[in-house]
């Protein structure tokens, strides 16, 4: 919990928060637009253009801010550019104030709430969830402040408390949605991290200890109980038959292909033999020019919680795992037709920003008759 409230979108899934940078761009220019269009509503209750216009310009620069620090050329989004952009939105509404102080009527046309409220909920893939709930926090209180000191100038005559409500309930409702979105998605994206090494050194310990070998025993060790019969047989012989050098030169080439086959296989081979051994869905693996050795370690290990995720559990009834790669990068496409107990969209989404974290570029497809994941990533990165 601890851990949570400290990371954000941007640290738990670095890929995914590049491909939020548009949303704050378009969030700032939406606040901009509302303010212009605001302030043109009531302008006769305007009684300080400067102010009005002030206030407007502080907005373009609270947007202007946020967009430009979340940036991916500009990143980490620390939490002074969140507090530049909430400080420059409050003052913005602070402005607005001052530009219709005394004639002020009614607080539902004013923008201010509306643009801290939207810049707060812009910025929600950079920040954690508990300092987006402290600045929709602080910046209430400057409402409700504001709020007070305009309130003997409302027309309804509410009481104060009533226009404090409506005053703040914009900035409170939206850093409330931006607060629950940054803590599910990382709480998400952690629990997912958290199976894929629960499932990556469950493997590892069942390598170390022999259980993933015992259970299928490798071409060349069949081979061995073959070959080995076989000459000690040819050994105790008073001579060598046709029919034995016929075997002996089946066996030799047998045993040079298994041999081949076991220099050519790779850990992702081996991840296939061990699933099948303990009784799940043995992945078939197309990777001609022994691509997987290429992974990172923590790529390793996204993908095997994935294969093993989808082999467990009837969520799979065959898995496909296709590489295809260049110089420059690779593509591994992950297939898998539909189980009795397949899996849904959410948990998908989830394993894509997993692998988004660990440097691939992911996309998840779910349909009525299969998954698939497609993970890019940089060769040699």
């Amino acid at each position: 919990m601890s851990r949570s409230i400290r990371l954000t979108q941007q640290e738990a899934d670095p890929i995914g928060a590049i491909t939020a940078s548009p949303i704050v761009a378009i969030g700032a220019t939406l606040a901009f637009v509302a303010s212009v269009a605001l302030t043109i509503a009531h302008w006769n209750e305007v009684g300080s253009p400067f102010a009005a216009v002030l206030a407007i310009v502080l907005v373009g620069l609270a947007g202007f801010v946020a967009a430009w620090s979340a940036s991916p050329a500009r990143a980490p989004f620390t939490a002074d550019r969140l507090w530049l952009t909430v400080t420059l939105a409050v003052g913005a509404a602070i402005a607005e104030y001052v530009s219709t102080i005394g004639e002020n009527s009614y607080f539902y046309d004013d923008f201010g709430p509306l643009v801290i409220g939207m810049m707060i909920l812009a910025v929600c893939p950079y920040c954690s969830w508990a300092s987006l709930v402290f600045a929709g926090l602080t910046s209430s209180a400057v409402l409700s402040i504001l709020v007070v000191g305009g309130s003997a100038f409302v027309a309804t005559g509410a009481p104060a408390i009533a226009l404090i409500a409506v005053g703040v309930a914009p900035v409170l409702t939206m850093a409330a949605a931006a607060a629950a979105y940054s803590h599910s998605v990382v709480d998400a994206t952690l629990a997912w991290h958290r199976e894929a090494n629960r499932a990556a050194l469950k493997h590892d310990s069942e390598l170390r200890s022999g259980l993933a070998q015992s259970g299928a025993p490798s071409r060349v060790s069949v081979l061995g109980r073959e070959v080995l019969p076989f000459l000690a047989g040819v050994m105790t012989a008073e001579r060598v038959s046709l029919a034995d050098a016929d075997r002996a030169r089946e066996l030799a080439d047998a045993l040079r292909r298994a041999l081949r086959a076991g220099i050519e296989s790779t850990w992702l081979d081996d991840l296939a033999s061990s699933i099948a051994a303990a009784g799940g869905v043995e992945p078939t693996v197309v990777d001609p020019m022994g691509a997987a050795v290429e992974l990172r370690d923590d790529q390793r290990s996204v993908l095997t919680a994935l294969v093993l995720w989808l082999g467990d559990a009837g969520r799979a009834r065959s898995i496909r795992v296709s590489f295809v790669t260049d110089s420059a990068s690779g593509c591994l496409v992950v297939e898998a037709d539909r189980g009795d107990h397949p899996p849904a969209k959410r948990e998908i989404d989830r394993f894509v920003a997993v692998a988004r974290a660990a440097a691939f570029g992911a996309e998840g497809q779910l349909t009525r008759e299969n998954v698939r994941v497609q993970l890019t990533y940089q060769a040699g990165a």
